[in-house]
């Protein structure tokens, strides 16, 4: 394993591979991505640890989905039974591993909640555990506080740094969960122009997409039913090229280059 320092240009490289992976398989990868909203919609609903174990599972589910990009890449089959190869493909060491990171991971989301909840008395904590405020879209629209979901943002960022590539490690690099999260925050910081431009240019598509769309219902006068009915598809869509693009950011940040781990090509290149 080794960690690269790329230089910042590098962030529109890691976007250009991401669309071009899911260009490679779209219907496998919308697939797993269905049936990780449907399981995770499933295991929300139990009681007590409903809310809890979704996040628990996040980082096995993330070494799954890693898994069917690098199954694309070398032209395997992808199944949606993907999702849980890193808790059965690696053995029971790299499981355990994947959920002590799932522990912190819960208790990383819990501090953070903790600190929106000083903003906002608990509301959002309350929304993500859905007992929000009941209602109109635009009553729930409006109950939410500006400011505490901007503390949540701040507060998420350097977990979001710890876990980027804390879970494959554990996976493919047999990383102890404690290092693991080191090497990806210190991968990420060493990256961080290349992060920076990476997340600008998926944020701005996102919004595009959310926007322009909003603006084009409207111009046509479509009913919101309607206009959501147009709106999810391409967030999913959105969502789930983004996903392939994290094989893209671990690919440039460890070049390590192995018959199971193939790389991806040149974006330049058309797809096949």
């Amino acid at each position: 394993m080794q960690l690269i320092e790329v230089p910042a240009k590098t962030g529109y490289v890691w976007f250009r591979q991401g669309i071009w992976l899911f260009r490679r398989n779209p219907l496998a990868f919308l697939t797993v991505f269905f049936a990780y909203l449907f399981a995770m919609t499933l295991i929300s609903r139990l009681p007590l640890i409903g809310p809890v174990l979704p996040l628990l599972l996040i980082p096995g589910v993330a070494v799954g989905f890693m898994a069917a990009c690098r199954n694309t890449i070398a032209k395997k089959p992808v199944w949606p039974t993907v999702l849980i190869d890193g808790f059965r493909a690696y053995g029971q060491v790299v499981a355990r591993r994947l959920l002590v990171l799932g522990v912190v991971y819960v208790v990383a989301m819990g501090l953070i909640f903790a600190a929106s909840a000083l903003v906002d008395d608990g509301l959002l904590l309350n929304m993500m555990l859905g007992n929000g405020p009941a209602g109109d879209p635009e009553t729930v629209a409006a109950s939410f506080n500006p400011l505490a979901v901007l503390v949540a943002m701040v507060c998420y960022l350097p977990v979001a740094m710890l876990f980027w590539f804390a879970p494959i490690l554990v996976a493919w690099h047999d990383v102890p969960p404690v290092k693991a999260l080191f090497f990806s925050f210190v991968s990420c910081w060493r990256n961080r122009g290349a992060f920076v431009i990476y997340g600008v240019l998926w944020i701005g598509i996102a919004l595009a997409v959310s926007f322009g769309l909003s603006a084009l219902m409207q111009m046509l006068g479509a009913a919101q039913e309607m206009a959501l009915a147009v709106l999810m598809p391409a967030s999913i869509l959105v969502t789930t090229a983004l996903y392939c693009s994290f094989y893209a950011t671990y690919r440039g940040c460890f070049g390590v280059q192995s018959e199971d781990s193939p790389d991806i090509p040149d974006p330049s290149e058309p797809p096949v």
